[in-house]
């Protein structure tokens, strides 16, 4: 049985500036799924309304995926046979989405004059609409006995198997084509996706976070470590959300002052079962980290 939770904060540079968060979150429990997704707005000039954006493509992911698993043992079957094809078709279905309601959202808000005052004529007139609701987008899904997800644009994911071992199991920055932000505004979005497929292995939980957690952490260590100290938290998670939620509040005006969201999906059962497994580790993850820090004061 899955289960999930997601949470967005602001950036403590964004209520300095009076900046509107610019992070969307989501997670959904469906029939034989859960996906896990989150966004991050571009702060530039031209994406004015990444706000937007961001929980546009929240949206869009999650009614997506939604509608492939309308039959699920249908979609499972299919999924292994080809699932190269059919992420890159979920990919393209989602941008196709998230364009349509932008565009929605701007014949039925205007640009104002306010948002125009920012430019010169000439300068706004080179702007595609959809730019400015630019925006990243990161999404997971858990299924029965394979996981799946993809990315464009900056953020991170990591999954936490049974046995406590924690993987970034996906490079996006490998996809990027030099000198082109990724992003589901541009015209070649379809082709800026990276993803993953992991078929038969046990799946604790999966996280999805934009780059305002990732960039709080000094090491990649430390920010794994982090995703294993939430798997263990998860047999009982009622009591720690609060605590969560603060924690990440601390990291945004604290770290690098960026908007942080967090989206996680997570098996229960298997949370419950191997919560002793996932507490060892976490102890173990302490000691290494513990040697790291000798190590590094005795340079």
């Amino acid at each position: 049985m899955f289960n999930g939770f997601s949470h967005s904060v602001m950036g403590a540079s964004h209520q300095k500036r009076n900046i509107v968060c610019q992070d969307s979150s989501a997670f959904k429990v469906g029939n034989g799924f859960a996906a896990a997704v989150v966004a991050d707005g571009h702060g530039s000039k031209k994406h004015f309304r990444s706000n937007v954006g961001s929980q546009a493509a929240v949206e869009a992911a999650v009614e997506t995926i939604e509608r492939f698993y309308a039959d699920p043992d249908e979609f499972d079957k299919n999924f292994k046979e080809r699932h190269k094809s059919i992420v890159k078709c979920i990919e393209k279905q989602i941008i196709m989405r998230w364009n349509e309601k932008v565009l929605d959202h701007l014949a039925k808000n205007p640009v104002t004059p306010d948002e125009l005052s920012k430019f010169k004529p000439e300068e706004f007139e080179e702007i595609p609409p959809e730019s400015y609701y630019g925006t990243t987008l990161v999404a997971a899904v858990a299924a029965r006995d394979y996981t799946f997800g993809f990315q464009i644009g900056d953020g991170s994911l990591v999954a936490v198997f049974e046995d406590g071992e924690t993987s970034m199991i996906m490079d996006y920055e490998e996809s990027n084509p030099a000198n082109i932000t990724s992003s589901m505004c541009n015209a070649l979005a379809a082709d800026m996706f990276d993803s993953f497929y992991v078929p038969n292995k046990k799946l604790l939980c999966i996280c999805v976070s934009t780059d305002g957690l990732y960039t709080s952490f000094g090491s990649d260590n430390d920010f794994l470590d982090y995703h294993t100290i939430i798997a263990g938290q998860l047999a009982n998670p009622d009591a720690f959300m609060g605590s969560l939620k603060n924690n990440l509040v601390k990291r945004s005006h604290f770290g690098t002052e960026d908007d942080i969201s967090l989206s996680c999906v997570y098996d229960e059962e298997l949370a419950k079962a191997n919560n002793d497994v996932i507490k060892a580790k976490i102890a173990e993850n302490k000691r290494l980290a513990a040697e790291r820090r000798a190590s590094v004061l005795k340079r």
